[in-house]
């Protein structure tokens, strides 16, 4: 038996719905088609994959172990198309993503001087989308910042850098030069504390479940307007918060907090000799030590 692709995508939109009718809408099509599609690969599955009872539509066991499953195989499925089709235009190409302040130029320069065929692209990616993009084919590898979900990925080690907390200009730390963990204690963080463990620790308002709802966030620029209205305080990698500079927030040295790790990433499956060989100019480029102070902001 062969997989159906498209009922692999019709049934995880409904796995992400957890609705027919909302997904039959995302996927433009009737809801009696798609039921009829959902029951034709429980057919071929032999297996039901949703409990359709009083509660609502529920993933079943081996529902939740084919949304498991079919993710990276229609990622893959997408990345297929991509690079077929990339050859079939007779071009070399070679797609790096990076994440904002990261500089990527010494690198493609150091590539580029062995592969001047190639056409390179740059493709900017967000701490959501990072290994997505080396997953579904957009991007042929990837300059990540840790922590990643590293399963099926090849990674090469780069460079750590410090983290710093923006505040707004106005806040009561402004002026100082750096501060402890414990000092932000009372802040309320604009990202997931799963992100800067220190900051969880300690942090008043996970205490007693005290913490505010945060909006999906899904840009730097997003952070820092919320910031500069005193909305809360976020932690940035040092060379992202040296990137976006602006008047009204500021960037702080945090003593005893973890650095950021950056590394390049690309799917293990792949054996592209041009991946190689940017890994390699990466590597020479790229790697060392980062631990510029954070810069002023300029009124």
């Amino acid at each position: 038996m062969d997989l159906d692709l498209r009922k692999l995508r019709y049934f995880v939109a409904v796995a992400k719905e957890l609705h027919f009718g909302r997904a039959a809408e995302q996927l433009h099509i009737a809801q009696p088609v798609l039921s009829r599609q959902i029951r034709s690969l429980e057919e071929d599955l032999g297996a039901e994959v949703f409990d359709r009872g009083r509660r609502g539509t529920l993933l079943t066991p081996a529902g939740e172990q084919l949304l498991e499953d079919a993710l990276p195989l229609l990622a893959s499925a997408q990345a297929l198309m991509r690079r077929v089709r990339s050859a079939a235009q007779g071009t070399q190409s070679l797609t790096i993503g990076f994440m904002p302040g990261i500089t990527v130029t010494p690198a493609m320069v150091a590539f580029t001087a062995h592969h001047p065929d190639v056409n390179v692209r740059l493709l900017r990616t967000t701490w959501d989308d990072q290994v997505e993009v080396l997953l579904d084919g957009r991007a042929d590898v990837s300059i990540v910042r840790l922590p990643i979900d590293r399963n099926g990925l090849q990674m090469r080690p780069l460079f750590r850098e410090p983290r710093v907390v923006m505040v707004p200009t106005g806040h009561s730390l402004a002026g100082r030069t750096s501060v402890s963990i414990k000092e932000l204690a009372a802040e309320h963080l604009l990202q997931d504390p799963q992100a800067v463990p220190e900051w969880r620790d300690v942090a008043l308002e996970l205490q007693g479940g005290r913490r505010p709802e945060v909006p999906v966030i899904h840009q730097v620029e997003e952070k820092l307007e919320l910031v500069a209205a005193g909305a809360g305080v976020c932690v940035l990698p040092l060379s992202t918060a040296n990137f976006y500079t602006r008047p009204d927030v500021i960037p702080l040295r945090v003593e005893d907090i973890g650095p950021n790790e950056v590394a390049l990433a690309w799917v293990a499956a792949r054996r592209s000799r041009l991946i190689h060989d940017f890994a390699q100019a990466a590597a020479d480029t790229l790697a060392g030590p980062h631990t510029h102070e954070p810069q002023p902001s300029s009124d």
